[in-house]
């Protein structure tokens, strides 16, 4: 078992002058709101990238036309309301009054239709709903259409997607750009405006309030509801190293941890001034993630050799620092305790797999020797584990294996090389998703067999994409459940991933915050300080 910052304990008893301060500028202004974030922000495009960062920043950043609320339902976000025809096959949306962006100008219907396309493009379910759609049409300024050649159930949902790959909304100048080419003006109409010239990539990034934002006038939940900013400035400033960020927030340097790592909770408790939440309601789920697309993963058969030699508890413990309370063993493709979360018949995975047994079907997959590289982020505390873990289990399995650690920015941008790995490609990283936004065939990406078309990995299966299609358009939910039993059958085959269980995060505040909406992201918006 790998266990992080050992040291911990030995300072635990330290007064908080003991521990390095990080190099933060404080401001003399009590009205900015300061957050370490899980790790440095580096991509600022939340259409580019599924890193869950990125994301957090597009919801300080920009709006969504739809929210979900805690019993993921959608709500009317920028949207006034909508029509449906009779038929079902023509959507009509129209905006709320009062929306803009940042450089003042009028959110429009066409910058609804641009962005929705751009996000379709990327998304696997704005990917089926692209296929569905017949036209887009902005009708007016307010007013736009979504006409269909087919029913499409998840369409509210697909406005309100959460986690990765939002929907967010920006002007079409902006939105006409490809969604393989990155945006890096970050013009929103969202309760913060970005601040450029104060962005150090994998550093600090910096927020300012919105003043010609118009909240909605319900309460927040989830991300739906009032977004109503009540600071000035909202700071992210990256500490990797835990005992340093646990330093800040005790002498209140920092105001807001958001994912406090495990091994730091007993001291969070002890802590005078610290309140401790339970992070993102609804967990995560740890993946490995094989690249379907270079040797020696594209052989399905090598993909299920490891499946079959994981132990998910080894990757829990490591994250979670042996807290039972804080993980599920999950033999499922789809999250646990969801509606589709039910392990198929047909599944590989062992509480007690044996490594004799898994090295044996190595063999029988013809692996070769060939040269296996993990790309593993070093300053991303939650994911580096799940690299080492995998990197020692390939070596016991007779593997050629390559752990690259770099800095989780260079992580993402290797990660969309589709080059072998001698050309500075890569064979498999790790990674985290947020379980609300996986819970469905439709919506999870590193289970739809999309191929060159689809996420990180690019996996291609023709009997997931057709059932998925199937799974959607079904009349019950009797049929959409059989139709995920089936897929999750074919994956478990061809293993494009492997998942690790699911687990929480807890996150740690200065107790003088008040009105912290529980969510995807670390929301800015109804906290108060005092």
């Amino acid at each position: 078992m790998i266990r992080r910052r050992p040291f911990l304990s030995a300072v635990a008893a330290l007064p908080a002058a003991g521990f390095a301060r990080p190099g933060l500028a404080q401001p003399a202004a009590a009205r900015t709101l300061r957050l370490v974030p899980q790790a440095g922000l580096t991509i600022l495009d939340p259409i580019f990238t599924t890193a869950a960062g990125t994301q957090n920043h597009g919801y300080a950043v920009f709006d969504t036309l739809y929210g979900l609320n805690a019993k993921f339902e959608p709500l009317p976000q920028m949207a006034a309301g909508h029509t449906v025809s009779q038929d079902g096959l023509t959507w009509e949306v129209t905006l709320r009054d009062g929306l803009k962006f940042h450089d003042g100008t009028p959110v429009r219907a066409v910058d609804c239709v641009a962005s929705l396309k751009r996000w379709g493009a990327r998304d696997a379910l704005g990917q089926l709903l692209m296929a569905a759609v017949n036209e887009w049409q902005a009708k007016d300024d307010k007013t736009f259409a979504i006409r269909l050649k087919q029913r499409f159930p998840l369409m509210l949902y697909a406005l309100a997607k959460p986690a990765t790959n939002v929907p967010f909304i920006m002007p079409e100048r902006l939105a006409t750009i490809s969604p393989t080419t990155q945006i890096t003006e970050m013009v929103g109409s969202g309760p913060y405006r970005f601040v450029a010239d104060e962005f150090i990539a994998g550093q600090r990034a910096v927020y300012a309030r919105f003043t010609d934002y118009v909240p909605r006038q319900e309460a927040p939940e989830r991300t739906s509801g009032g977004k109503v900013v009540h600071f000035d400035r909202f700071e992210w400033q990256a500490i990797p190293d835990s005992a340093t960020a646990l330093a800040a927030l005790r002498q209140g340097e920092v105001d807001w941890w958001e994912q406090a790592l495990a091994d730091t909770v007993p001291l969070l408790r002890r802590a005078s001034g610290i309140t401790i939440g339970g992070g993102d309601p609804n967990g995560y789920v740890g993946l490995i993630r094989f690249n379907s697309l270079q040797p020696p993963f594209n052989n399905a058969k090598l993909r299920l050799a490891v499946l079959t030699a994981v132990r998910q508890q080894d990757y829990m413990t490591a994250i979670t620092n042996d807290d039972p309370s804080s993980y599920t063993l999950c033999h499922s493709f789809l999250p646990c305790g969801t509606p589709y979360g039910t392990p198929p018949a047909n599944n590989r995975f062992s509480d007690s797999p044996s490594i004799e047994a898994a090295r044996k079907l190595v063999q029988e997959s013809g692996y070769n020797g060939e040269k296996v590289v993990i790309i593993n982020p070093a300053d991303f505390p939650t994911i580096r584990p799940m690299g080492q873990i995998t990197a020692n289990l390939l070596q016991q399995l007779g593997m050629n294996v390559e752990l690259a650690e770099t800095d989780w920015g260079t992580v993402l941008q290797r990660r969309a090389s589709r080059e072998p790995v001698d050309r500075g490609g890569w064979s498999i990283f790790h990674t985290w998703w947020q379980a609300i936004g996986i819970t469905t065939p439709a919506t999870s990406g590193y289970v739809r067999g999309q191929g060159a078309g689809g996420w990180f990995g690019w996996y291609a299966s023709e009997p997931v994409e057709r059932l998925t299609a199937q799974w959607l358009s079904a009349e019950t939910e009797a049929q959409r459940v059989q139709l995920a039993d089936q897929i999750q059958q074919v994956v478990a085959i061809d293993a494009p991933a492997v998942p690790l269980g699911v687990f929480r995060i807890p996150t740690a505040y200065r107790s003088n915050l008040t009105g912290l909406v529980e969510g995807c992201a670390p929301f800015g918006w109804n906290i108060r300080r005092g």
